[in-house]
């Protein structure tokens, strides 16, 4: 491990006492930021972030008493990129996570997850109840297998024009983004969140455009995203490109496949959920159906919270009510750790 300390800024009085670390977990290093002492408390980012996303979860959770552990997942800011697409499916970067907590030198860990990481979250608890016997996601419900691979559910349905399309040619939606990862990075973050208007919610895309072409560029940035946050999350994407987090986005029918045998499976242990109102991915349509129907595909669902107004990056927008549902979650679960 290589610790450093963050750097003394204005952030630094914001992450008192956080780390920066590198360890090998599933064969590749893994970058991660982490603060506080007592059982492992594991945070996986999503599509377009990094461990820079929990900033306000990793104070919190070490104020309440826990370690707080958010890596740079797979393909992200200072973890490593492998360069083939297949490497990118759900089981190597779960495989990613397990290889963590054993690194860390513990046994199990409560996992949360926002965006993609909620994916990787629900995956994780339904594929090793033994290391994650909790778990808490953000943004996106489980889904239980489908009946077919996604992107074949999607042409059926007619959603050509959804960005999950536009995202699988690799090159294409790198240079979009690549081109100025600021200008994208400020756009994305404003546009599917709750201070946008709703026609740029979308998560279809005009045809023929990329993606950003769905979003505005905001006059000013909205109350929880400063200039200082947006410079250090653009300086990551400008070192490490898109690439990776795209590839994970290539492997969803390849996901599909691997997941055969958990078709069906239901996710026992305690679990939080938690979305904005204003969120696309909950919104009326197969969103808001797999909400409703989260409490039979999890029955250990203990709270299901929807934070009015709040859009898609609920723990930078609402930090205060998502830290208060998390601490109080893991506050009513059974001892976890070595």
């Amino acid at each position: 491990m290589r610790p450093h300390h963050w750097p003394a800024s204005r952030e630094h009085m914001m992450v008192k006492d956080l780390q920066q670390h590198d360890v090998t977990a599933n064969g590749i290093r893994v970058h991660y930021a982490d603060q506080g002492a007592g059982p492992l408390v594991l945070l996986c980012h999503g599509f377009p972030e990094g461990w820079y996303s929990w900033r306000d979860q990793l104070r919190a959770l070490a104020a309440a008493g826990y370690h707080a552990v958010a890596p740079d997942m797979r393909g992200y800011g200072q973890t490593d990129a492998p360069a083939e697409i297949s490497s990118y499916t759900i089981l190597d970067i779960v495989g990613d996570m397990i290889g963590l907590v054993g690194a860390l030198g513990e046994k199990q860990a409560v996992i949360v997850g926002h965006d993609w990481g909620a994916n990787i979250a629900w995956h994780a608890a339904l594929f090793r109840p033994d290391v994650f016997p909790s778990v808490a996601a953000l943004s996106v419900p489980f889904r239980q297998r489908g009946p077919a691979p996604p992107l074949h559910m999607l042409r059926k349905a007619g959603q050509l024009t959804h960005y999950w399309f536009h995202f699988q040619e690799p090159g294409l939606a790198e240079a979009e983004f690549e081109r100025d990862p600021r200008a994208a990075l400020r756009r994305v973050l404003y546009s599917i969140s709750g201070d946008a208007p709703p026609e740029t919610r979308l998560l279809t895309l005009h045809p023929g455009k990329g993606w950003l072409a769905n979003t505005l560029d905001p006059e000013h940035l909205p109350s929880w995203l400063t200039d200082a946050d947006l410079d250090h999350m653009a300086a990551e994407f400008s070192r490490s490109g898109f690439r990776g987090g795209l590839n994970w986005y290539r492997n969803l029918d390849r996901n599909w496949g691997l997941t055969a045998p958990w078709a069906g499976a239901l996710i026992h242990q305690p679990a939080l959920f938690i979305a904005g109102t204003e969120d696309p991915v909950i919104a009326p349509g197969s969103g808001a159906a797999a909400v409703q129907a989260l409490s039979a595909a999890v029955p250990g669902l203990r709270r299901k919270l929807l934070i009015d107004g709040a859009g898609h990056f609920i723990q930078q927008e609402r930090p205060q009510l998502v830290n208060e549902a998390i601490i109080e979650f893991l506050g009513g679960l059974p001892a976890w750790g070595r």
